[in-house]
């Protein structure tokens, strides 16, 4: 689950003369703004949902093209890692086009990804077909949704970002139960073909992320566009002008072929100057798209690449260091969870209910109990964060010595709860970092969570082909995610004493 930026609204502006705007919007916390979070929640369901339920296809992908289990696991790793990697970057699309678009053309390109994908060959084919194309567009639609909500909410922005995260738990759980049936039913091919046509609601989701500023002139017509010019007509030429009154004063049959050729001049004049417009037009619109585009880009290069500052906070490098491990130990259940179970014997049991669902809806109430605690007066957000962290790891520890279904349902049912810290990451790094670099310190969040979620299932398929088991990849992320936890709580104590040396030395100066 990519809650790790799901809670955070990235607020780029759709047009940057738009941030001169003081007056509050009518629709803030109210109104529309609750069909972004309708429109939010059923792109989670669609992005990361799907995306959650790859296991089931990576089944059939083991079965389709035998090859090993390493290199199959890049597929599902390429798609997730790349919808999180170019996050950031999305935002100079953002900037320049605007969320709806953005997001539009990402529902087209990630059905596209999804309908080749069910043509593919071999496995290479759907690195590209599956884990680049449609992972880009699974990128460019998600992270306008999170825009959006952040975006029209500002007193209930905590409550909508919640509300509309949660639609990665129960996409998890149907697309799951989805896949399965039409893998069954018609074949993974044809299943891929069918989640294609699915993902293209996400192109309708994209509709409903209407701007907050108007894009009309309220005084005109509704529809009304004041650059159209009326059509060319003999009644509007006779009945108006100088042709009108020619006409009535010298009616006659010789000053027709006069009236007519004066009507075709006046016609062609009119063409021309149409031709004028239209052309002054598509100047104008280049001009501004590409004065959109340099001040897009300039915001974007500023706010990820003029942020060195942060890397001078050591608690933030830390945070990030951890980030590039704590992500593949949530996402290689996902991704293998299903194989194990075929390797346990226990698919009948889990195909009732799939251990990667239990994930899921367990996950969601995760999130909204830890939030709550950590909202308490008396309870530190770090140590509810830290908590659950080491919650985390302990079951992965635990889950390879585990081989019945039971034990399973009940390690992925702790694993999803305490992986509900997810929704306490952007107060934790606007702790670290301070609201002013909010953003641009979650953009390298997300892009550390993008590379462990890219390396992670792969190496865990790498281990078992070299030692026919997936305990190994278990122990070793998870001995790598605690060395991340550990780095957390060392440097606190590591500013202390520097602290304390500091005071130290300038006392013995004085």
């Amino acid at each position: 689950m990519y809650t790790s930026h799901e809670d955070i609204g990235y607020d780029f502006e759709e047009d940057p003369k738009d941030k001169k705007t003081v007056k509050p919007h009518p629709n803030i916390d109210g109104g529309w703004a609750w069909m972004m979070v309708l429109s939010s929640f059923f792109v989670h369901i669609l992005i990361m949902g799907s995306q959650m339920a790859l296991g089931v296809l990576n089944v059939e992908w083991l079965e389709e093209f035998h090859q090993s289990r390493g290199l199959t696991a890049w597929v599902s790793s390429l798609s997730m890692g790349i919808t999180l990697i170019v996050g950031p970057f999305i935002g100079l699309f953002i900037n320049t086009c605007g969320c709806r678009w953005t997001a539009i053309i990402g529902g087209l390109l990630n059905s596209l990804g999804w309908v080749l994908s069910a043509y593919a060959t071999n496995v290479h084919c759907l690195f590209f077909t599956f884990g680049v194309a449609a992972g880009l567009g699974s990128g460019m639609a998600y992270l306008p949704a999170v825009v959006m909500v952040g975006r029209y909410f500002q007193k209930r922005r905590a409550l909508a970002q919640g509300l509309s995260t949660t639609g990665t738990g129960f996409g998890t759980f149907l697309m799951t139960v989805l896949l399965k049936y039409l893998c069954a039913e018609y074949g993974w091919r044809n299943a891929m073909f069918i989640q294609g046509a699915v993902s293209l609601n996400l192109c309708v989701c994209g509709a409903l992320m209407r701007p907050l500023s108007p894009g009309k002139d309220t005084n005109l017509p509704e529809g009304k566009d004041p650059r159209v010019l009326p059509a060319c007509s003999v009644e509007s030429v006779k009945s108006a002008g100088p042709l009108g009154r020619v006409e009535e004063k010298e009616g006659g049959p010789g000053n027709e072929e006069t009236l007519s050729d004066l009507q075709a001049q006046e016609c062609q004049g009119q063409a021309r100057h149409r031709k004028n417009l239209c052309a002054l037009g598509v100047l104008k619109t280049m001009s501004q798209l590409t004065m959109r585009a340099r001040t897009g880009f300039g915001d974007w290069y500023s706010g990820y690449f003029g942020a060195s500052s942060l890397f001078t906070n050591r608690m933030f490098v830390a945070f990030v260091f951890w980030a590039l491990f704590a992500y593949s130990s949530f996402v290689i259940p996902f991704i293998h969870l299903p194989e194990i179970v075929n390797l346990y014997n226990l698919s009948e049991q889990n195909d009732v209910f799939p251990l990667t669902s239990i994930i899921a809806i367990v996950h969601i109430f995760g999130k909204v109990v830890l939030g709550a605690v950590a909202d308490l007066p008396c309870i530190s957000v770090w140590n509810v964060f830290l908590l659950a962290n080491f919650t985390l790891v302990l079951n992965i520890f635990i889950l390879p010595s585990v081989h019945t279904y039971a034990g399973l349902a009940v390690i992925c049912a702790l694993i999803g709860f305490s992986s509900g810290y997810f929704s306490l990451m952007p107060v934790v790094t606007e702790d670290l970092v301070g609201m002013e670099h909010l953003a641009n310190a979650y953009g390298v969040i997300i892009c550390a969570n993008g590379i462990s979620a890219l390396l992670g299932p792969p190496f865990a398929g790498w281990i078992f082909d070299i030692t026919q088991k997936y305990d190994f990849s278990f122990y070793i992320c998870g001995l790598l995610y605690m060395v991340g936890i550990l780095f957390l709580l060392i440097q606190p104590c590591i500013q202390i004493i520097e602290q304390s040396r500091r005071k130290y030395i300038d006392g013995a100066h004085a």
